[in-house]
């Protein structure tokens, strides 16, 4: 275990060394900010002195240099339109989507799992057949018009509902959250539950897919043989063989709930990360979009890392201290 994790930690300095540099010169690619960022009435002499207060006027190596300079010191530059530094910005706005990822994924894994054990273990039942066609729904519909539609039937003709926006936090122990705050919720539930549609459906299916291999196999019918109630059935002989696959999904899928949830928070005003990116990109902030896609690189490299551990805690005969590569 400690020579995979070892192993894992040196191939991740080396991930993101590789990700930092693709990412600094496709975003230093795509335009040049001092063309947003400076007034079109400003003098040619306060241009320049803006494009050397930004650090602009230099090589693109030479800015790269200083950019891994002060990264090894934590530092992953200030934000041209707000002068902070990114780190700070995305800190600041990370809890909020921390927030509805959890959530989201909470619903797909507490939906998902029932519904995907009971349509395999009835699927040709109506019930089965309908979740499963539920679930390609689910798939189908594009995430913007699901948010939409939320918005106009739960907002604007019921009115149970927020249309967008965080709400009030609560505080408990210290910590300040939507999850303590009865507004927050309220506020939550709607993004949260247009961000779970997708993963939920992609759950459901490969709980069904492996709840339908896992139940021709001859431990499952010795212990129906046996006369074990199906509870038992279900929670001991079929859930725990099913686990790993979809541990595999669901911990992917947490980094791309994450990463990916701009157009949710954008839909819903959700003041996230994938908001602060959105207008960020628009005006060209270099420093916040590389922080963000770096921050982005590594919850991806720790969550797959603890996917990986996570399989040896379910299945003993995974052994990540002999795998190789």
């Amino acid at each position: 275990m400690t020579v995979f994790i070892i192993r894992r930690l040196l191939q991740s300095i080396v991930v993101l060394a590789v990700t930092s540099l693709l990412v600094f010169l496709g975003v230093y690619a795509i335009g040049n900010p001092v063309d947003i960022l400076i007034s079109p009435d400003a003098t040619e002499l306060e241009r320049q002195a803006a494009i050397a207060r930004l650090g602009l006027d230099r090589p693109v190596w030479e800015q790269y240099w200083s950019f891994l300079i002060n990264l090894a010191e934590g530092d992953l530059g200030r934000s041209f339109v707000f002068n902070e530094p990114a780190l700070k910005l995305i800190l600041q706005r990370l809890p909020a989507t921390l927030e509805l990822a959890f959530v989201a994924m909470l619903i797909s894994i507490f939906v998902g799992i029932p519904l995907g054990i009971w349509a395999g273990f009835h699927p040709n039942s109506v019930s089965g057949r309908g979740i499963m066609a539920g679930s390609i729904v689910g798939f189908s519909l594009p995430n913007f018009w699901q948010g939409l539609m939320l918005i106009m039937i739960f907002a604007v003709i019921l009115g149970w509902l927020p249309a967008g926006g965080r709400g009030d936090q609560g505080e408990f122990l210290g910590i300040r959250s939507s999850l303590f705050s009865l507004d927050g919720w309220s506020h939550l539930i709607l993004p949260a539950i247009n961000l779970a549609l997708f993963k939920m459906s992609l759950v459901i299916r490969l709980t069904r897919a492996n709840v339908r291999e896992v139940l021709p196999q001859d431990y499952v019918k010795f212990a129906r043989a046996k006369g074990l109630k199906s509870r038992r059935v279900v929670t001991v002989h079929v859930l725990k063989n099913i686990l790993i696959p979809v541990v595999t999904v669901i911990g992917l899928e947490l980094g791309n709930v994450i990463a990916f949830a701009v157009v949710t928070e954008t839909i819903f005003a959700w003041p996230g990360i994938g908001k602060l990116i959105i207008d960020s990109i628009f005006v060209l902030d270099r420093p916040v979009i590389v922080a963000y896609l770096m921050i982005i690189v590594f919850m991806f490299i720790v969550i797959n890392l603890l996917v990986d551990i996570l399989y040896s805690l379910l299945d003993p005969r995974v052994r990540l201290a002999d795998q190789r590569g």
